[in-house]
């Protein structure tokens, strides 16, 4: 985290950092998780430092106040809730995770617990803590959720970034992710058509990674090594695949463009729902705080 913040400072020299508000971002991101109770957080690679972070967060503060009274008692009231079946696996689980360290019976516990529909909240939080041999759990420890290109390589170079003005919009005119790509910098030794350039240097290769098989990147890097190709030669297919990828992406979104009323409900429903997660949170948070005067 020491090292994001440093990185963020010497590129992003040319505002005012100076500020909670950037140096504290990692905890404003931890709440923006923990209060909905994620398990899973979609995120890019360098962003998973911050769900380690928040990780240690909720572990932190499960061990300060997650010492329920009686909690023992109400955990085994909760699990025979699960029916004489799921019951017993659990405890099966349990008992491999405990005495063994079997992560997969960890995992398998754990989506036992969430296809009950049938439990409370604080029952779901007790199932969990008394499955890891800790008091209950009122955060959950989300996990981060990668793609297979789980970090995106920016015009320039340096990782894709709205602070560093290197990105290209999911749904982007075509004329301008074209005109992004085609002026992209390359390789410093490419000064002509002519000069043979290393891939390795040229941020369009690092696109290359991500979009082209393994064919095209043979093609690429045998032809800017010996000059066969042309720089924008080896960005047209880099182009080709962009906009291929976003067509999808337009086609859908152009439904709701067209009538934006749309959006508007899934907003209010998802508003509606993140709304009442988010009190239950803080309702248990501040229970378990001493801070429930009501």
């Amino acid at each position: 985290m020491r090292n994001c913040y440093k990185d963020q400072q010497e590129k992003l020299s040319d505002k005012d950092l100076s500020t909670y508000g950037f140096l504290g971002y990692p905890l404003l991101q931890s709440a923006d998780i923990l209060i909905y109770r994620a398990s899973r957080v979609p995120v890019g690679e360098d962003q998973v430092p911050h769900v380690e972070f928040t990780r240690e967060l909720a572990r932190r503060f499960n061990h300060l106040y997650g010492r329920e009274k009686d909690f023992e008692i109400k955990a085994k009231t909760a699990v025979k809730k699960l029916g004489a079946k799921n019951s017993k696996l659990y405890q099966q689980f349990r008992a491999r995770y405990q005495e063994q360290g079997d992560s997969d019976a960890l995992v398998a516990a754990r989506e036992l617990i969430d296809k009950r529909q049938n439990l409370t909240l604080g029952d779901r939080e007790r199932l969990f803590g008394f499955l890891e041999g800790v008091g209950r759990v009122i955060l959950a420890e989300p996990r981060a959720l990668l793609t297979e290109a789980s970090k995106m390589p920016g015009l320039d170079g340096q990782k894709m970034s709205k602070s560093y003005n290197n990105t290209i919009e999911l749904r982007e005119d075509p004329a301008s992710v074209a005109n992004k790509i085609r002026t992209m910098p390359t390789d410093p030794a490419r000064v002509k058509r002519t000069d043979p350039g290393d891939p390795d240097k040229c941020p369009v290769w690092q696109l290359h990674l991500v979009y082209s098989d393994k064919q095209r990147q043979d093609w690429v890097q045998t032809g800017c090594r010996s000059a066969g190709i042309g720089c924008l030669e080896c960005k047209q297919p880099v182009i080709d695949a962009v906009l291929l990828e976003q067509k999808p992406m337009r086609e859908r979104a152009q439904m709701y463009l067209d009538d934006p009323a749309l959006i508007r409900n899934i907003i209010a429903d998802g508003c509606e729902k993140a709304q009442k997660l988010a009190q239950e949170t803080l309702r248990d948070v501040k229970q378990v705080m001493g801070l429930s005067y009501a």
